[in-house]
């Protein structure tokens, strides 16, 4: 990707940054800015610049989703999409799978993803059975849109030696019906070892993985609609050696015009120890940002780990780390003083977390380095206290009120989801916060996302914990400054100000101006990466 050399003044009707609030423009000279004011004294101080005038446009500094996950993005760009907006029932989903079936499906297996339980009007659940009536001896497994359980046919049981007789692996469950046979449902652990060659130290799985080539193109598909959402940066945060491999070869081809930081999967993580690689390796387009390990299950997928049972069906939830997996995570990630980035969605977890974490930083101090909590999504004041002592980051769910609305409340309850995605709370508790959609398992538009945060209610019209509100200005500084700070860049983006890097995305209108309900409605015009023009709406 080209930068341009020459002085650049790009001007709107207003720029969002902190550090000049009357601001209608910004100057660049290649991929940094340079200075921030009015058009007319940056022309004067840049005569020879170059004016790119954007009329009433807003200007916001780059979104930058510091959670989500590009190289399953690609994969799943090769899946068949069943979720809600494609297939509204059971039985238009079934439809879809079986017609799948009986063509020519991808190393003879159906893969098919975003399946959403809660969204099927029958009431129930999907089972072996159910895949095994349209698919025949034809292996097929069904993604769960909160990737943490899915369901498999019975040809696909099969190819994986998995009987009736067969034994979960740890921190995984089998589904099984009321007699005691297995109804195709892979919880945690037994789905990873089944189909995530991230979760496989020698990346071998039951589902056969998908091809180099196709996957990288894939890849610039998806990167190119995320910059339409006004995405500069992101974090894939459960990377193996295949996906950086992916991300390597996209960036050979020109395809990485977007910057990527990504979690190596900790099953992978003697290499790194082995080469003495630190946290922050890399550069401005592909960094090594941290340890990715998962200790629980997920809110999506009623898998959380609580100290108090769900509503929806009694459970505490999956632990899916034992305490001693945990130690060993943490102490040795730690020692290297790399930046540990724990899954804990639930309370329980997330002070087991706490717990190892502290201990580490007692036993071999490291005080520069800043570990994270992926989700963290049930929280209190004690957890607060304890992160905030830690100078933890967080980084829960920007857009799953939106995404789950009332279910919420029925899977957890009025009183516990005033604790869940706590971005008021963290806020009030100093604890930094970044934006994250968790794609796929949530909508990955950081618009979308703020909107949620900002007035807490669900798709369905629901409000959903309104304690946690927050506003506009703190939602757009969580998706830009504050995952800035969950990948170790703050030093470099998330703000518009000299001498940081020229990321930033052109508006229709001002999101913190419109009314709260409308700012997922607003229009991205054009999205600059290092002062280059990375998409523009036609």
């Amino acid at each position: 990707m080209d930068t341009p050399t020459q002085p650049h003044i790009v001007r709107g009707r207003r720029i969002l940054t902190s550090a000049a609030e009357s601001a209608n423009a910004i100057a660049l000279i290649g991929d940094r800015v340079v200075a921030v004011g009015q058009a007319d004294d940056l022309r004067g101080q840049f005569p020879t610049a170059r004016m790119d005038d954007r009329g009433d446009a807003v200007i916001s500094p780059g979104f930058h989703d510091a959670h989500l996950h590009l190289a399953m993005a690609a994969d799943n760009e090769l899946k068949l999409d069943v979720s809600p907006a494609q297939a509204s029932s059971l039985t238009q989903l079934l439809d879809q799978i079986g017609t799948a079936a009986k063509g020519e499906p991808a190393q003879g297996w159906v893969r098919a993803v975003g399946y959403d339980d809660a969204r099927m009007p029958e009431g129930r659940v999907l089972t072996r059975w159910d895949l095994d009536a349209v698919t025949g001896d034809v292996p097929t497994i069904v993604l769960h849109v909160a990737c943490h359980w899915g369901v498999v046919n019975s040809a696909a049981l099969a190819a994986g030696g998995i009987t009736d007789n067969s034994e979960p692996p740890s921190g995984g469950d089998f589904g099984r019906d009321g007699t005691g046979r297995l109804n195709g449902i892979l919880y945690e652990r037994a789905l990873t070892d089944f189909a995530y060659a991230q979760g496989n130290v020698d990346g071998r799985t039951v589902v056969p993985q998908l091809g180099l080539d196709e996957r990288v193109a894939a890849l610039g598909r998806v990167i190119q609609r995320w910059h339409a959402a006004g995405l500069t940066s992101v974090c894939d945060a459960f990377a193996g050696p295949e996906d950086i491999a992916l991300f390597s070869a996209a960036r050979e081809q020109g395809l990485l015009t977007m910057r990527v930081g990504f979690l190596l999967a900790a099953e992978h993580y003697d290499a790194v120890h082995r080469l003495g690689l630190r946290s922050g390796f890399g550069d401005d387009h592909l960094r090594f940002v941290g340890v990715k390990a998962l200790v629980d299950g997920a809110v999506g997928g009623r898998t959380l780990l609580l100290e108090d049972p769900d509503h929806d069906a009694g459970h505490h939830g999956i632990q899916v780390l034992t305490r001693a997996e945990l130690a060993d995570v943490v102490q040795k990630v730690h020692g290297d003083g790399n930046r540990v980035c724990i899954h804990a969605n639930g309370d329980r977890a997330i002070r087991l977390v706490l717990d190892e974490l502290e201990i580490a930083q007692q036993n071999m101090p490291r005080p520069g380095v800043r570990h994270r909590i992926e989700h963290c999504s049930v929280v209190d004041a004690d957890i607060l206290r304890r992160m905030h002592d830690l100078s933890a980051i967080a980084v829960p769910f920007g857009n799953y009120v939106h995404q789950h609305g009332g279910h919420l409340i029925d899977w957890y309850g009025e009183e516990r989801v005033e604790r869940m995605f706590a971005h008021r709370a963290f806020l009030d508790a100093r604890v930094a916060v970044a934006g994250s959609s968790d794609f796929p398992c949530g909508a990955v538009e950081p618009l979308l996302a703020m909107q949620s945060m900002v007035t807490r209610t669900g798709w369905d019209g629901v409000l959903v914990g309104p304690s946690q509100r927050i506003s506009p200005t703190e939602a757009l500084s969580i998706y830009t400054a504050g995952s800035a700070i969950a990948t170790g860049e703050e030093d470099r983006k998330g703000t518009l100000a000299a001498g940081r890097l020229a990321d930033f995305v052109v508006l229709d209108d001002d999101p913190l101006e419109v009314p709260h309900d409308q700012i997922s409605k607003i229009g991205v015009r054009s999205t600059f990466v290092g002062g280059v023009e990375v998409y523009t709406r036609g």
